[in-house]
Formats: C-alpha cells, structure tokens, sequence
C-alpha cells in the first residue's frame, strides 16, 4: 500500500465522518511500515470467515470491524483461539449480535479474520499529538500491564533507531525483554526499528492525531502488532 493510496483512504474516512481507521487499514498501513502483523483477510459474510481462517491456518482470531465501535473487546466484537470452521461460524454470529447489543445504530461492515500467534512478551508503541511538540512517541510494556503499572517513556518524533533503543532501555520493566528464569531475550533490533517507523510514519501523516500498537507481540527472532488503533485528528 504506497502513500498516496493511504492517503485517498484517509480523506475518504474523513469524508464519511469517520474519527478512526478501519483495522485492515491500520494494518496495511503499519506492514508499509516495515512494522510486521500476523496475516488476515477481511470477511464480509460467514463463508468468506471460514475460508479466511482455512487459508490462514487455525487457530485465529476474529475481530469486529465497524465504524461505531472504536473498543472492540469492550463490545464483545473480539473472539480468540477458534481452531475450527464450525467456530468460526459460531463466533461471526456472535460477534455481530454482540455489536448489534452494544450499539444497535453500530454498522457491522465485516469481520476481521486474522491469524492467531504464539503468546510472546507484550509492548506498546503509540503516538499522541502535543500542542507544543507535535508528534510524541510512546513506548512502555503492553497488553494489560500499560494500565497496570504504567511503565512507559516518550520521545518527540522523529526519532532514530538508536533512540528508540534508548527508550527501550529506560523502562523499568528491562528485564522482562531482556529474559528471565531462562527466557531467550526478545529481538531488540526489530522492536528499536517498528518504534522508528513508527515515529517516521506520525511525521508522514500529520492526519493522525493519535496512534496505539497495543499489543506488539515479541519473540526472540521476530516482533508481531497484533492490534492498531489509528484516531483522525
């Protein structure tokens, strides 16, 4: 996806009123990026999910896709670890009534199948918009420790890839990256690069007026965003 496409789905979102980007859109625009995410498909109808998730392999997750629902787990729009095509029928169903309960004016456009991954080490990346300062890149532990123990540094975009290494080894929970009780340390060099590019990507598109890859996944050999919240200024 080149810049000039992301742009046109950009202004085409603005147009509509939208306030955030669909999640396949995210996700294209963070793989253009450089910043990795598990493979997927978007699935307008039972049938299309269930050949969606044979493709992609089980087990996988489907996922909500709708303009009126920015908190997806909020709304029950978010089904993990389905390992068969019956449960992939199953949780479409599910999924759109959820929606359909949680904010009956909600217009469910499809549902995002994506290929479930191995459990890894969570981080988050963001970026929010200062006043002053412009871009301000995020950095800290993620999944359910960013709200727990808040252990996240910033820096104002953009930044290279030595900075962002520099951020990673200024929060307080280093060791958990690092390795402990055996663990293999995660793969520092493409976290540092997908906090780069992502700095790079706020100044590209000043559209954005806040950005959450929440949670980046981390392995010993590879790095996966497994989730993207991109809010229009």
């Amino acid at each position: 996806m080149n810049r000039e496409d992301i742009l046109n789905e950009i202004e085409q979102f603005k147009k509509e009123g939208r306030k955030f980007l669909s999640e396949s859109i995210s996700g294209k625009l963070l793989a253009s990026y450089g910043i990795p995410i598990p493979p997927a498909c978007v699935a307008k109808n039972v049938e299309k999910a269930v050949k969606c998730a044979q493709e992609l392999g089980f087990p996988v997750v489907l996922k909500v896709i709708s303009p009126q629902i920015i908190h997806k787990s909020d709304a029950g729009g978010v089904i993990t670890n389905i390992d068969k095509k019956e449960k992939v029928r199953e949780a479409f169903h599910r999924i759109v009534e959820n929606a359909r309960k949680y904010n009956p004016k909600a217009k469910v456009e499809g549902i995002y199948v994506q290929k479930m991954v191995p459990p890894g080490r969570e981080v988050i990346i963001g970026v929010v918009k200062d006043k002053q300062f412009g871009p301000v890149v995020m950095f800290g532990l993620g999944g359910i420790l960013v709200e727990v123990f808040k252990d996240v540094v910033f820096r104002v975009a953009p930044i290279d890839r030595e900075e962002a290494r520099e951020m990673i080894d200024e929060i307080k929970g280093l060791a958990i990256l690092q390795g402990v009780r055996g663990e293999k340390p995660v793969d520092f060099n493409s976290l540092s690069k997908a906090i780069a590019n992502t700095s790079r990507l706020a100044i590209d598109f000043p559209q954005i007026g806040q950005l959450d890859i929440n949670p980046v996944c981390l392995y010993p050999e590879k790095i996966y965003a497994l989730d993207a919240r991109i809010i229009l200024e």
